[in-house]
């Protein structure tokens, strides 16, 4: 009877032995550098377990052991944890260092930038064309509702998610502009803040020109004046789809449409593209002038006038400048 419980307490301890060092071997293969020889992007997409993700790192030679880094996981509780996207995986990262990195989240970002003054349907358009997002857009945002900005996006990541981030952010830069207005602006709502920006961004790329060129926006409408804005006579041409690629024509200055602002009194219904947060700004603290004219200079600037006459000279100055440019 001795001896039985004698030779059961060996097995015993040998079998703990056997594990200790099994777990030993295990951990030490855990923690050490692995096959990958050079980096190599992995994407994770959404949905994607333990099972699938191992698989995926095995075959893209990042770990050799799909048993044991699933065991490893699962022994952390971090089986759940691990997050999908697209991974930067380093040279020789060990399955600990892998694991790591997948909790946190690591992933590539890539950037997307919105310029200012582009319209909606452009903004849609270019998200349609990526091939890091994915996911339809089902129809068109207002027009001036998306904030122009350089996005970091990760791959997959839904249109539709950063639209609503983009208009977020518009709302916002829009909201707080509202709250800092200047108390004599002609302007009732936040909305007419938005058109009138949209119209100083489209008229203007030099950033010290627009709080300039807004005043001269907001001074015709304190006087009654129509805005007489050539971008707003090619949105209503074009409605927004895409550049007009050329000059306009008489026919089109002389068209009845709701974005003439040569022949409607006040602002056109909606914004004509998507104004930054400096043109919106310009908008609501406008430079402190008497100007009511503008027109280029030929250096990619404007020159402004106060009257009427001092203006004629100027646009005669451009008219000069555009023929001695042709060929």
């Amino acid at each position: 009877m001795r001896n039985m419980a004698a030779n059961t307490i060996s097995i015993l301890i040998v079998a703990g032995i056997v594990l200790l060092v099994a777990i030993g071997i295990a951990k030490r293969e855990y923690t050490a550098p692995g096959p990958l020889r050079e980096e190599v992007i992995v994407v994770l997409r959404k949905g994607a377990g333990l099972k699938d993700t191992s698989r995926i790192l095995a075959e893209h030679g990042v770990i050799e052991n799909e048993f044991l880094f699933r065991l490893g996981a699962r022994y952390r509780r971090e089986d759940r944890a691990i997050r999908y996207g697209e991974y930067l995986i380093p040279a020789g990262i060990s399955m600990e260092e892998v694991l790591a990195l997948l909790v946190r989240g690591e992933t590539i970002e890539h950037k997307l930038t919105v310029a200012e003054g582009l319209t909606s349907y452009r903004i849609v358009e270019m998200l349609r064309a990526s091939l890091i997002l994915t996911g339809e857009i089902a129809e068109v945002p207002p027009e001036g509702s998306l904030a122009p900005d350089t996005y970091f996006i990760q791959r997959n990541q839904s249109r539709s998610d950063l639209l609503a981030r983009m208009t977020e952010a518009q709302a916002a830069a829009l909201a707080q502009a509202w709250e800092m207005r200047a108390p004599d602006l002609p302007l009732t709502s936040p909305e007419e803040v938005l058109i009138l920006a949209s119209i100083v961004e489209k008229e203007t790329g030099v950033a010290d020109e627009r709080g300039r060129v807004a005043s001269v926006f907001l001074n015709r409408l304190k006087r009654g004046m129509p805005l007489q804005s050539d971008p707003t006579v090619v949105y209503g041409v074009t409605g927004g789809e895409g550049p007009l690629g050329r000059g306009l024509r008489r026919s089109e200055l002389d068209r009845v449409t709701p974005y003439n602002t040569y022949l409607i009194a006040g602002l056109p219904p909606t914004p004509i593209a998507a104004p930054g947060r400096e043109a919106i700004m310009a908008v609501v603290n406008p430079e402190e002038t008497d100007f009511l004219y503008f027109v280029a200079d030929g250096s990619g600037g404007h020159v402004f006038a106060t009257t009427l006459r001092q203006h004629n000279r100027n646009v005669a100055a451009w008219r000069r400048i555009e023929k001695n440019s042709k060929p």
